[in-house]
C-alpha cells in the first residue's frame, strides 16, 4: 500500500507547485502592467479647436398667437336666426356675420314711433292753448290799463297762462325722452344685425344657430376674428433666466413639423406681473413675427430661442476644456503659452500619475471658487452684454510631440457647451477637455487601489 500511494503523492505536489507557479507568473505580469499604466499618466480626452458660429442662447417654450382678433358678440338677447360664416372663411371689415330675430325690437321701435307720434299731436294742442292764454292775458292787461276790468281777473289769466306753458314745458320733455329711448330702440334693431368689426380670418364660432342669446348677464360670444398677417410669440421665461433678456435683442423660434425652419424676430415687451405655477416664477416675454403666407397657426407650440449672445465663425473649445481665471482680460498674442514648470517638476509629474489627477482636480475646484465656470454654468451667463467682456483663462494644449502644457487664453462669447477663443489658439490645435474615469475601476479589480476605504479587491471588508 505505502509503495503504491507514494507515485499518487508526489503527482499530486507537482501539480500543486506548477498551480503555485503559473498563479504568480500571472501575479507578477499583472503587477507589471499595472506598473506600467501607473507609470503612463493620465488617459486624457482630446479636443480640436475648431471654426463654428456660437450663439449663447436663453430657451423657452411659447405659444403662437394672432397679434389683432376681436371676439364678436351680441348686444341684445335674442334667438340666433342665421350665421352667414363660417370657421377659417376671411372676411372683411363690415360684412355680415350674423343675424338675431328682431321681431321684439322692432316692435318696441313701433311702439316709440306710435307714442312719440301722440306726444307730438299733444304738443300741437297744448300750443293752441297757450296761444289762447296769451292773448286772453293781454287783454285783461289792457282793460286793466283802461280800468274795465278787476285786478282777480286778471291774475287768472296770468295764471292760465304760466299753467299753459308749464304743460308745453312738460310735454316737449316727454317727446325729448321718448325720442332719446327710440334711438336706443333703433340701435337695438340694428344690432340684431352682427357685422365684423375688423378684416381678418373667422378662427372659432362658439355660438349655434338657433340659440337663444341673453345679454341681461353677460354679452355672449358669438366668433372671433383674428388678423395672421402678424402673429405673436408669447412664451414664459423663468425667474433664473429672465434677468439675461434686454429689450429689443434678437429671438428666433421653430415649430414642431417645420423641419427646422426658423422664424425671427426681436423681443418686444417683457410684462412684469410673473405667473405661479407649481412653485415656479415664470415671467411673459412677447415678440411679433410676420406671417404673410399664414404658415403660422394659432396655439402652435413655439421653441423660442433668445440670443444673449453670438460669434460668427469662431474659434471654439469644449467649456470642460477651459479654467478660468479672475481679474480682466489681458490681451495675448497668437500662441504665447504660459512659462513651463522645471525639468524636475515635469519629471516628478510623469512618474507620479496620482499626484497628477489630485493636481487637476485642486485646479479645476479652484478655478470654480475663483470665479471660474464649470462646464454647465459659464461664468457671465447672466450678466448683461455691456458687461460680458473678454476674460481670461486657462487651457491645456497638446503639443506634436505628446506633451502637455498651460497656455493662457482669451475668452469671449460662451454658452454651456462651448466657449469662444479670441486669443491663446490656433485653428486645428488639440486641447486637454477631460480625462477618462476608466482607469480607477481598473486598479481596483487588479489589487484593490481606488477601492472605499476598509474594502479590499472583489468588495471583501478587511
Amino acid at each position: 500500500m505505502t509503495a503504491t500511494a507514494s507515485p499518487h503523492r508526489l503527482r499530486r505536489t507537482l501539480a500543486i507547485l506548477v498551480a503555485l507557479a503559473l498563479l504568480g507568473t500571472a501575479a507578477a505580469y499583472g503587477w507589471q502592467q499595472w506598473r506600467a499604466a501607473g507609470d503612463k499618466g493620465p488617459d486624457y480626452v482630446f479636443a480640436t479647436v475648431q471654426r463654428v458660429d456660437l450663439e449663447d442662447l436663453v430657451s423657452a417654450t411659447g405659444s403662437v398667437q394672432p397679434r389683432d382678433y376681436v371676439d364678436v358678440g351680441a348686444q341684445v338677447p335674442g334667438q340666433l336666426r342665421r350665421i352667414h360664416v363660417e370657421v377659417g372663411q376671411e372676411v372683411k371689415e363690415g360684412e355680415l356675420l350674423a343675424e338675431i330675430d328682431a321681431e321684439q325690437s322692432a316692435a318696441r321701435v313701433e311702439a316709440s314711433r306710435a307714442q312719440l307720434r301722440a306726444q307730438q299731436a299733444s304738443l300741437v294742442e297744448r300750443e293752441v292753448n297757450l296761444a289762447k292764454a296769451e292773448r286772453d292775458f293781454q287783454r285783461q292787461k289792457n282793460l286793466m290799463a283802461a280800468e274795465a276790468t278787476s285786478a282777480e281777473l286778471l291774475q287768472n289769466a296770468e295764471t292760465s297762462l304760466k299753467a299753459a306753458r308749464a304743460q308745453v314745458g312738460t310735454l316737449k320733455a316727454q317727446i325729448e325722452q321718448t325720442q332719446a329711448s327710440m334711438r336706443v330702440e333703433e340701435s337695438n334693431l340694428k344690432f340684431t344685425k352682427i357685422y365684423a368689426p375688423m378684416s381678418g380670418t373667422v378662427v372659432s364660432i362658439t355660438a349655434r344657430q338657433g340659440q337663444t342669446l341673453n345679454t341681461n348677464q353677460s354679452a355672449p360670444t358669438i366668433l372671433r376674428i383674428a388678423d395672421e398677417s402678424t402673429m405673436t410669440i408669447q412664451t414664459q421665461v423663468s425667474e433664473a433666466d429672465v434677468s439675461k433678456l434686454r429689450h429689443g435683442m434678437p429671438a428666433y423660434f421653430t415649430t414642431l413639423g417645420s423641419q427646422g425652419r426658423r422664424w425671427h424676430g426681436t423681443l418686444g415687451k417683457i410684462e412684469p406681473t410673473p405667473t405661479v405655477t407649481n412653485n415656479v416664477v415664470l415671467y411673459n416675454a412677447l415678440f411679433d413675427v410676420p406671417n404673410a403666407n399664414r404658415s403660422l397657426m394659432t396655439q402652435m407650440t413655439a421653441q423660442v430661442f433668445f440670443v444673449v449672445a453670438e460669434a460668427k465663425d469662431a474659434l471654439v473649445v469644449p467649456m470642460s476644456a477651459v479654467a478660468m481665471q479672475r481679474g480682466p482680460a489681458t490681451p495675448l498674442s497668437t500662441g504665447e503659452a504660459r512659462p513651463a514648470p522645471p525639468a524636475g517638476a515635469r519629471e516628478g509629474r510623469a512618474a507620479m500619475s496620482d499626484e497628477e489627477r489630485a493636481r487637476l482636480r485642486a485646479e479645476r475646484r479652484a478655478a470654480r471658487e475663483g470665479g471660474g465656470a464649470p462646464a454647465m454654468a459659464p461664468r457671465g451667463a447672466g450678466e448683461p452684454a455691456a458687461a460680458r467682456a473678454p476674460r481670461p483663462a486657462t487651457v491645456r494644449v497638446a503639443s506634436a510631440d505628446g506633451s502637455i502644457a498651460e497656455r493662457q487664453v482669451t475668452v469671449g462669447v460662451s454658452n454651456r457647451v462651448q466657449a469662444q477663443i479670441i486669443s491663446g489658439l490656433e485653428e486645428g490645435e488639440r486641447v486637454v477637455a477631460g480625462v477618462k474615469q476608466a482607469e480607477a475601476p481598473r486598479r481596483a479589480q487588479a489589487g484593490g487601489i481606488g477601492a472605499p476605504p476598509g474594502m479590499a479587491a472583489g468588495g471583501m471588508r478587511r
